[in-house]
């Protein structure tokens, strides 16, 4: 019998456009290791130490990197604690919920059928490198010390 397999089920023909299913399994991935990575964090505390390594920026040099104070941030935003998920690193949480808006985009277009396109040019790319430098400046600034981790 043509078009059923062993199993008796429908034979999808070569060329025919994925399922709804299928083209959302990337995002569903996705979304399952970002959960798993943040359900991890909620679950052992960052601010014990022992648990995660060092910045070695910040052991070596006393500076904070741009990703300072992230563990800290992701464990008080899964605990909802968001005031302090801001101090512990406020650009952190913006991103946080940047790739919760992008990944909702991202399955809406899976959905659709249509690709996601992340057409990134020069002038976004120094953007975003200025606002890390300035945010890295301002928080090893003296007046910058409230966006110390």
């Amino acid at each position: 019998m043509r078009g059923v397999n062993a199993e008796s089920q429908p034979v999808t023909p070569p060329g025919a456009p994925p399922t709804v299913a299928a083209r959302l399994a990337v995002p569903a991935g996705m979304f399952a290791a970002v959960a798993g990575a943040f359900a991890y964090v909620g679950t052992v505390d960052p601010n014990q130490p022992g648990h995660y390594p060092v910045c070695p920026l910040y052991r070596f040099t006393g500076v904070y990197c741009p990703g300072c104070g992230g563990l800290r941030s992701a464990y008080s935003f899964v605990h909802g604690d968001f005031l302090a998920a801001l101090q512990d690193n406020a650009l952190a949480v913006i991103g946080y919920l940047g790739v919760a808006v992008l990944w909702t985009v991202w399955v809406v277009r899976s959905a659709r059928g249509r690709p996601l396109r992340i057409d990134l040019g020069r002038v976004h790319l120094w953007t975003l490198g200025t606002l890390l430098l300035v945010f890295t400046v301002v928080r090893n600034s003296p007046f910058g010390g409230w966006l110390h981790p």
